[in-house]
């Protein structure tokens, strides 16, 4: 028993010395090391599938309604990130570390896990919890087009767009920390 006390207390102090050091490398611009890598993405895989695991799927999930609705949002809030077919990388899309996966490029995420990474984010990923200010509804529409996204063609994917509702600012004004927005997006 004394042996594992004085053992924590040394891995403890360890810790701590290397935590006050500021030995490992935080900045974006420099990879994090095999093993750091590793436990972040077991971490995140593994907590995104025991969250998302209970979440019921809509029915419609694949109507054509949908997946228009979720085109305008993903040309608006995702595309300067996870791009889109054609488009060239972005300054933000350079600058992330890790780099925002090329959704065009598909996913190997159930409906549900696409839904909770939507909504709640993940963590130092520069991946925002959108959950915040738009609906599940407006969720599962960006979650319909994500899945349709890896069968476009550039020109698909612009008309998909070109086919989404023009209403974004009106929806957003009814969401959580929207309501002094009025239409148009100018502040009163």
């Amino acid at each position: 028993m004394a042996f594992v006390l004085v053992a924590a207390l040394v891995a403890g102090g360890v810790g701590g010395a290397f935590l006050e050091a500021g030995i490992y490398n935080i900045g974006a611009d420099v990879p994090h090391t095999r093993p750091v890598l590793w436990m972040i993405g077991s971490m995140r895989d593994r907590s995104i599938a025991v969250r998302a695991r209970d979440i019921r799927i809509p029915a419609d999930l694949a109507s054509p309604a949908r997946i228009a609705a979720g085109a305008g949002l993903y040309a608006e809030m995702c595309s300067g990130c996870h791009l889109a077919p054609g488009m060239e990388k972005t300054e933000i899309s350079q600058g992330l570390y890790p780099a925002a996966p090329e959704l065009s490029r598909g996913l190997a995420h159930t409906p549900g896990e696409e839904f909770w990474m939507i909504k709640h984010g993940v963590k130092m990923t520069a991946m925002p919890a959108w959950g915040r200010t738009h609906s599940d509804e407006l969720i599962w529409d960006m979650v319909a087009f994500v899945r349709t996204l890896p069968t476009l063609s550039a020109a698909q994917y612009q008309a998909t767009v070109n086919s989404a509702p023009k209403d974004h600012d009106a929806m957003m004004r009814d969401m959580p920390g929207m309501a002094m927005k009025p239409v148009g997006g100018v502040a009163k």
